[in-house]
């Protein structure tokens, strides 16, 4: 799993870190407080991976899966997938974990992050600012929701 993933993992709360100023008392029950919170999304997101390797995805499902997520925006109407959508189709079988549940939900997911964190954008800052704070983090997120939804439907 990479840094982004995990990222993407505690996205629910993401005003909660942990920062300990030198000019305050060190409390240290509210730093395990708030690291608890960080495990208990982990754990979490831990479970929705299980979930998503273990329901398997039909190929014409996976189809609408990465045109749901990377739509045609273009007003070419002769494209029936968009750049995005064929690009995380190319990288299916041959990205890095691709390998791991073979078949399931957890692999057209695995490569939409592997894309957005990877391959698409300007240069490795602008892919890294977009995959934490900006675009892609929230197509990860959306990614995600579609995952699920489309995994409890099989």
């Amino acid at each position: 799993m990479c840094w982004n993933t995990l990222s993407l993992s505690l996205a629910g709360n993401s005003d909660r870190t942990v920062k300990v100023s030198h000019r305050n008392v060190f409390n240290g029950d509210e730093v395990k407080e708030m690291l608890g919170i960080a495990k208990d999304k982990l754990q979490r997101y831990k479970e929705i991976a299980q979930f998503l390797g273990s329901k398997k995805a039909k190929d014409e499902d996976i189809v609408q899966y990465f045109s749901r997520i990377f739509p045609v925006t273009s007003s070419k109407k002769d494209m029936e997938f968009s750049k995005n959508a064929q690009l995380a189709f190319s990288i299916l079988h041959g990205q890095p974990g691709a390998e791991y549940a073979e078949g399931t939900w957890w692999q057209p997911f695995n490569a939409v992050t592997y894309l957005t964190d990877h391959l698409v954008g300007r240069s490795v800052d602008t892919r890294l600012t977009s995959a934490w704070y900006g675009s892609n983090r929230n197509l990860k997120t959306k990614a995600l929701e579609v995952a699920i939804e489309m995994a409890e439907a099989t």
